[in-house]
């Protein structure tokens, strides 16, 4: 019950470290496979 309460808090407050670190995660991970993606349809086509 404990964590469920502190967990509620910390999203009240505004964006948490683990939403930070999701969204930096998967933007680099767009980033970097966007290139592999336009050169192999480059390649195909």
């Amino acid at each position: 019950m404990h964590f469920e309460n502190n967990n509620t808090i910390s999203k009240q407050q505004g964006f948490s470290t683990e939403d930070i670190l999701w969204a930096v995660g998967i933007w680099s991970v767009i980033l970097t496979l966007s290139p592999v993606v336009v050169l192999y349809v480059l390649m195909v086509a």
